[in-house]
């Protein structure tokens, strides 16, 4: 029998993924958000509700498993990321602490944890915590947090730092989701669309949402706790590139234009070598069938919703490795 697993952001982009392949699995999936994003969800707030009703809830559905993919870069200040992503993994290990029976926690971090590497330095273990955004010093501080309740109070708990996903659902705010959005107001068969993009210097390790998925259910099942695992292909893409595989994928007409300052050439390539000894783990999917994927989502949601297209606003494109919805 599968186990009981809480969902924490089971609404959002990666947390739907994982809903779903917990639940192929066999497992009790109950995803939990600030709205309940479904029937067999539960509303839980992190941050306005108290942690005796929290505590409630939780011990109402008695999870043996807790995965926490709260947290979004989206829409957020800089002065806003501790409350939007600090701050509900604090709450959260005080509510797991007042349980009955305190379940597993499997905690989705992020490698912007990490900060700028030199270019052949894939990020892991061994790669010192120096975050250079405020999103991934608010991540960093939750991860330490779930660190010190391993360390002091015997949590059973492990983080996946993951890596630019890309998929189903992608926000249609991050980068290739507005790139899609673009698309399709050219229209199949119709003249080229101008697509205005800042500098496409980075180059960034992207995932499929569904191999992300397929490391949190590894998580979930496998012995061992306080291991922080980076979650990634093991290759740093060129955004410039998958920014034209879309393109082809889409079979519409494009130029891209770009202007504007240019920021630093980012780079950054996960180790997925622990995460594969540790958790049996590798990437399955290509990114070719992950950009596949985006575009029909997003294409058949415009068969249905036309007001879904968008053009591209030219702001400078900082990826968020894990977009997601609390």
């Amino acid at each position: 029998m599968g186990s009981t697993v809480v969902v924490l952001g089971g609404g959002g982009f990666v947390g739907r993924a994982v809903c779903d392949r917990l639940a192929a699995a066999g497992h009790r999936v109950v995803a939990a958000g600030r709205s309940a994003p479904g029937p067999g969800s539960v509303r839980l707030d992190l941050v306005a509700d108290d942690v005796a009703h929290l505590a409630g809830v939780l011990a109402g559905v008695a999870p043996d498993v807790v995965v926490n993919s709260v947290g979004s870069i989206w829409g957020r200040t800089d002065a806003q990321m501790w409350e939007a992503t600090t701050l509900p993994v604090l709450r959260l290990l005080d509510v797991l602490d007042s349980l009955p029976v305190r379940p597993r926690l499997v905690h989705l971090g992020t490698v912007l944890e990490y900060g700028p590497t030199p270019e052949d330095t894939p990020v892991g273990p061994d790669v010192p915590d120096v975050p250079d955004t405020a999103y991934g010093a608010a991540k960093l501080a939750a991860t330490r947090a779930v660190l010190d309740r391993v360390r002091s109070d015997g949590l059973d708990a492990r983080i996946l730092r993951v890596a630019n996903v890309l998929g189903r659902g992608t926000p249609d705010v991050s980068l290739l989701g507005r790139v899609a959005g673009a698309l399709l107001t050219a229209g199949p068969g119709g003249p080229p669309v101008e697509i205005e993009l800042t500098p496409l210097l980075a180059r960034r390790d992207y995932v499929h949402v569904d191999d992300v998925a397929g490391a949190v259910l590894r998580a979930v099942t496998a012995p061992g706790a306080g291991d922080v695992l980076p979650i990634g292909r093991g290759r740093a893409v060129p955004v410039r590139e998958l920014v034209e595989l879309l393109i082809e994928i889409s079979g519409r007409q494009a130029r891209i234009r770009e202007s504007g300052p240019a920021g630093p050439a980012e780079h950054l390539c996960v180790d997925p070598r622990p995460a594969a000894r540790v958790l049996g783990w590798t990437p399955r999917r290509s990114l070719r069938e992950a950009a596949r994927d985006l575009w029909e989502q997003r294409s058949a949601r415009a068969a249905f919703d036309p007001a879904s297209t968008g053009g591209v606003e030219p702001r400078r494109h900082i990826e968020h490795p894990m977009e997601v919805s609390p």
